[in-house]
Parts: C-alpha cells; sequence; structure tokens
C-alpha cells in the first residue's frame, strides 16, 4: 500500500501559509467571503491555500468545499468523467452533452446547492487558465445567479487568461513562488512531525533542488525518506541527484506507439503529479530520450512537434493537455 503523500497530510492551517501578504488576504476572507483568483507559478501552494482557507470558514469544510479542476474535464472523455463519483449523480441520464456542457450543468448544480453548514460554500475552479472563453461567459452567469450562498475561488498561473468580466468579480490574491528559507522551514516542520531523522544541509539540498516548487520539494524530502530513512545531504544527492525519468519516459513513448493512449498518459500523470514534474521537464526528457531512440527523420518530425506543444506550455496552458497532444501524434511520427 502506497503510504500517504505528506503533501496531503501535512496540508498547510491559513496561519501556516508561508506567504504572508496572501495568508493576511485569505484570513481576512473569512470573515468576509468574496470571490478571488488566487495567481501565482506552480508550486506556489494556490491549491493548499484554498483549502486552508474553506478549513477555516466552514464548519464542514468536506461538504462546503466544492473543488472542479479544469482537468478533471477537458483532458478526459465523456465516460471518464460520467463515471467519476464526484460528479456521476449530476451526470446521470445526462450521456448525449458535450464535455463543455457537462461541466456548465456540474458548475450551475454545484452553485445552487444551499450549505451543509453556515450561510455559504465555496466552489473552487483549479487551473482556470485551461478554460475556454465560452466556458468563462457561463462562468460569469452563474457567479452572478448565486454570489449570496456560493463565493467562487479561481486559481490560476496567468490571471490574464481570465476575461474582464470575471477578473472584475473576483478580488486577486498573488501567491509568489516561496523563499529558499520559507520552503527549508515548511520542510523542518513536516520532517518534524514525520519523526524524520534529517540535517539542516539535508534540507538545504532539498528545498535548492525544487527551485521555489514547494510541491516538489515535500515531494522530494518524502521520495528521500522513504528511499534512505533520513534526509541528509548524502541521501538527498543519492536520491534526488540520481532521479532519472528514462525508464518511465520509454514506458511512456511505448505505450504511445502502440496506440495505448489510457496507459502512456496514466505514465504521464505520475510523472506530472508524483515526480511533481512541469510539462517542460516532461517535453525536454521526452526529446533526450528521442535521441538515441529514433533515427535521424523522426527527431525532426518529433522536435516539430514538441516546438509547437512548448509554445502552448510558456503560454501557461494546462501541461496534461499539451503533452498528451504529442503522445497523440507519436503513432504518426515513429
Amino acid at each position: 500500500m502506497e503510504p500517504p503523500l505528506w503533501i496531503d497530510e501535512h496540508a498547510p492551517a491559513l496561519a501556516d501559509l508561508p506567504q504572508s501578504d496572501a495568508r493576511d488576504y485569505l484570513t481576512e476572507g473569512v470573515d468576509e467571503p468574496i470571490n478571488l483568483v488566487l495567481h501565482g507559478p506552480p508550486g506556489s501552494g494556490k491549491t493548499a491555500a484554498v483549502r486552508a482557507l474553506a478549513d477555516a470558514a466552514h464548519e464542514n469544510p468536506d461538504s462546503d468545499l466544492i473543488e472542479i479542476n479544469v482537468a478533471d474535464f477537458f483532458d478526459r472523455t465523456k465516460t471518464e468523467i460520467k463515471n467519476d463519483p464526484r460528479f456521476a449523480s449530476f451526470l446521470e441520464g445526462k450521456s448525449s452533452m458535450a464535455k463543455r456542457d457537462m461541466i456548465n450543468h456540474v458548475l450551475k448544480e454545484s452553485a445552487s446547492y444551499a450549505p451543509v453548514s453556515g450561510e455559504y460554500k465555496t466552489i473552487l475552479l483549479d487551473n482556470a487558465e485551461a478554460v475556454r472563453e465560452d466556458f468563462q461567459q457561463a462562468l460569469r452567469r452563474v457567479m452572478e445567479q448565486h454570489h449570496k450562498t456560493t463565493q467562487f475561488v479561481l486559481t490560476t498561473r496567468q490571471p490574464t487568461k481570465l476575461i474582464p468580466p470575471i477578473r472584475s468579480r473576483c478580488f486577486p490574491v498573488p501567491l509568489r513562488a516561496p523563499s529558499h528559507e520559507e520552503i527549508v522551514a515548511v520542510l523542518e516542520g513536516i520532517a518534524d512531525a514525520e519523526d524524520a531523522e534529517y540535517d539542516a544541509d539535508g534540507l538545504e539540498y532539498v528545498a535548492g533542488y525544487a527551485a521555489g516548487d514547494l510541491r516538489k520539494a515535500i515531494l522530494g524530502a518524502q521520495t528521500t525518506h522513504e528511499q534512505e530513512d533520513e534526509i541528509t545531504m548524502n541521501a538527498a544527492y543519492e536520491t534526488l541527484g540520481e532521479v532519472g525519468t528514462t525508464d518511465r519516459i520509454e514506458e511512456m513513448l511505448d505505450d504511445a506507439e502502440a496506440g495505448e493512449f489510457t496507459d502512456a498518459r496514466k505514465t504521464l500523470d505520475d510523472l506530472l503529479v508524483e515526480e511533481g514534474l512541469e510539462g517542460e521537464e516532461v517535453l525536454r526528457d521526452v526529446l533526450s530520450v528521442a535521441q538515441s531512440r529514433y533515427d535521424d527523420r523522426t527527431q525532426a518530425e518529433l522536435y516539430r512537434a514538441a516546438g509547437e506543444v512548448d509554445l502552448d506550455l510558456t503560454e501557461g496552458t494546462n501541461d496534461r493537455l499539451h503533452v498528451s497532444h504529442l503522445l497523440s501524434r507519436i503513432p504518426e511520427i515513429a
């Protein structure tokens, strides 16, 4: 059985958020709930901050915080969406709906329900930069209709992707990347709570490895502890300094070439979520593996396709969506 992830087991309370400005804004929002846009780089703790806000604001946060990740809809098939237990009750008998209608329906139904406790509930729309403009217009109408009983919180890496009517209805809360010192402090608190053996150099190494990505740092510390039973400089170097993705990339490409896209996307999810990699890092590793895997013609075609994906990634849209698109082209390229 897989051990629980430290990022879930040690999710911060509002008072524990490392970014003081965001912590102050959100603390004030407990007593005066308004719609919010939390924006910042990957790994800055946007989703964790919203969950901390809900824990402080709601007597029953498990029921009154509704999380909808854009990838839950736009990166999955209609069958996968309908079979998701979070959405199944909303979509029963709605088999003819298009994806955009599905998410609109789930959003409207979620917003229409009365809060379990208190006067309002919170709906979190995660990775909102990937939402198309037509859906944003529908979201604006839902926000207007249910503003008395529902707080809407959007998280995004690129707030300029949101239409002006959405931005004007939400208070912006920037979350900067945590500093090196702040990441070290978070890791120390988690290591103490886990009764994990560590030293200062080990935590410093892990924080440097993460380069401002708190999620990556916590996953790196847990991986080091699980493999070496301690978080020291030598243990972290042995674990993280040699962490390679070659085998996983090879496996992913094998599946993509065979047309097994479900398996290929599962490996991609593992790399993005469990390993904490960014889409750009996965893309770079794919091209590295390609040098010994494919002939010159195939490499040239792959680099051309990867260039298009890299442009989409730099614009801040969904990593899984665009790397998956590259995987879908592997059979014709290879």
